[in-house]
């Protein structure tokens, strides 16, 4: 009896890096490859991937990555995936030329397999096909998408709103979702990300008025932070600005990269006469003057943050300005954001943040459009994804509610498949997974213990031990030399260790004295004892055992 396996190597129970495994005999398709950002305990950590271990353990089986849309949960890891196996990427132009150039900084072109697929179409992939199907986000191009197996639909909702007024004027295929309803959906995979927000969402559009009501009110320069990937917020700002006769500059790199994209492939109209460089504005008055920057989740090398601190050579905060914050905060960066922006604050600039009139609006499913898409689609089963345990908890209230039993509802955990043949639904062994740390050297992999010792040092210190023995005659050579960093102590702490260190390798024997992992236990253990006792501190303590 043939098998279908979905198996979540991210994106459930948490917010981001997505991705999942479908398998169906000898094929693998995967449905995204994205990354999430660290916690405040990760410290010196840039990024979170998945753990590809099992992908590349079954490298031979996997037919291809289909990717939902270009924002960096669902597509950021797909570099470090890339480096391990060879296989093609599906996605849509738009999708495949914003995602283009970053694999090219990180890969060699051999290595970049990208494949356009239309929305639509259907692609086959070994025994299973996979179709993408439009749906509103807030970007162009995003897709659910639906894998055809041998026992039904698995549709992947991927990052959904129902939004009748998008900016680019292209509505959801509801038409389709309906028909995929009477074809046989056997598992909807759907965002949770809104489901504790009730009714329906506001359309994009309705961000067009308030940022012409934040532009009338303001008398000086108007800066408007959001990702780079938003397309739809440039093109609005590009409009009011035309609108209220006011000039567009760009600040970032990657945001003045993909608007460059954007305006040759016809994803965002200009006016003409809108946008200036950014070396153009001192010939205009600010009150004519709109700057687009990036740094809206507090990114500590972002144009923005490095204006709130006043080191941003190409230009700087001043009194009069009005920054809209258009954005959401993602879990983990609040803490930067509120320092950017009280920085800001105290420059003498305007920081618009929240509204009657939206500044921001979600590209995620309220509550009843995420009814909406059960009721469109019809699956005999459902699980939620993209969202964090509290969301999960609340989607399975509301499918119950809306007459789903419990043994078609599934919670999906990391790496745990979800296994459905003819007739049933099972869990299976966890296969490998986790999270994959990526520091700023760029190199996955940066372990526990590194991060232990990381936050050991930040919290409560170093100290450094360097000691000197003559090995062949089992003697100390002079006294150890202690050095800290970061260590905050009584005054004489460290003159005290000394003494206690030294008297210590002092009683050790001549044969002790010429093991050198015993006396660079000995002393690292004698330091961490005494700096407890002293002060109630734990540095690290990193032993170094010199022979002369």
């Amino acid at each position: 009896m043939s098998v279908v396996k979905v198996i979540a190597l991210g994106g459930v129970g948490e917010i981001g890096k997505n991705c999942t495994v479908v398998e169906q005999d000898d094929d693998i398709v995967v449905i995204d490859c994205g990354l999430a950002f660290p916690n405040e305990e990760m410290l010196g950590v840039d990024i979170v991937i998945p753990d590809f271990t099992y992908l590349v353990e079954n490298k031979h089986r996997v037919r291809g990555v289909f990717l939902t849309h270009a924002h960096e949960d669902h597509v950021g890891g797909l570099p470090y995936l890339l480096e391990k196996i060879k296989v093609p990427v599906f996605c849509t132009e738009f999708t495949a030329t914003l995602i283009r150039s970053k694999l090219e900084e990180k890969l060699p072109k051999d290595r970049i397999d990208l494949r356009i697929i239309k929305q639509g179409d259907k692609t086959e992939v070994g025994s299973l096909s996979v179709e993408a199907i439009r749906v509103t986000h807030s970007i162009p191009e995003n897709s659910s998408m639906a894998v055809s197996t041998k026992h039904g639909i698995v549709l992947f909702t991927g990052d959904f709103k129902f939004d009748f007024t998008p900016v680019d004027g292209k509505l959801a295929n509801i038409t389709r979702f309906g028909e995929l309803g009477r074809e046989g959906v056997l598992l909807l995979l759907s965002d949770s990300t809104n489901v504790d927000r009730p009714g329906w969402g506001p359309s994009e559009r309705r961000v067009t008025e308030g940022l012409r009501k934040v532009m009338v009110e303001a008398t000086g320069r108007v800066l408007l932070t959001t990702f780079a990937s938003n397309i739809h917020r440039m093109q609005q700002v590009y409009e009011v600005a035309a609108e209220l006769g006011r000039k567009v500059a760009v600040v970032g790199r990657r945001m003045e990269q993909n608007l460059d994209i954007c305006e040759r492939m016809g994803y965002i109209k200009i006016p003409k006469g809108t946008r200036i460089r950014l070396d153009e504005f001192k010939y205009y008055p600010d009150e004519q003057i709109v700057i687009l920057t990036t740094g809206s989740q507090g990114e500590p090398l972002s144009a923005l943050v490095q204006m709130s601190k006043g080191e941003y050579g190409r230009m700087q905060i001043k009194s009069g300005d009005t920054l809209i914050y258009s954005a959401r905060p993602i879990p983990g960066n609040e803490s930067a954001i509120w320092r950017t922006i009280n920085r800001l604050f105290e420059q003498g600039c305007r920081v618009v943040y929240d509204s009657a009139t939206p500044i921001h609006v979600s590209g995620h499913a309220y509550q009843e459009e995420l009814k909406m898409m059960v009721n469109l689609t019809k699956p005999y089963y459902v699980a939620p994804v993209h969202g964090e345990p509290r969301h999960q908890y609340l989607y399975r209230q509301i499918v119950t509610e809306m007459g789903f039993p419990e043994h078609r509802i599934h919670t999906l955990s990391d790496g745990v498949p979800l296994c459905l043949d003819e007739t049933s639904t099972y869990f299976e062994d966890q296969v490998a997974c986790g999270a994959v740390l990526v520091d700023n050297s760029g190199q996955p992999g940066v372990t526990k213990e590194i991060l232990r010792d990381r936050y050991n040092i930040a919290n409560e210190g170093m100290i450094a031990l360097t000691i000197a023995i003559n090995r062949a005659k089992g003697e100390l050579v002079g006294e150890p030399i202690l050095q800290s960093k970061g260590l905050h102590g009584p005054e004489g702490l460290l003159d005290k260790v000394s003494e206690v260190l030294n008297d210590a390798l002092n009683n050790l024997s001549k044969e002790e004295l010429r093991d050198i992992s015993k006396v660079r236990h000995e002393a690292s253990d004698v330091v961490r004892r005494m700096i407890q006792k002293r002060a109630n501190l734990r540095p690290l303590v990193v032993p170094t055992v010199v022979e002369v």
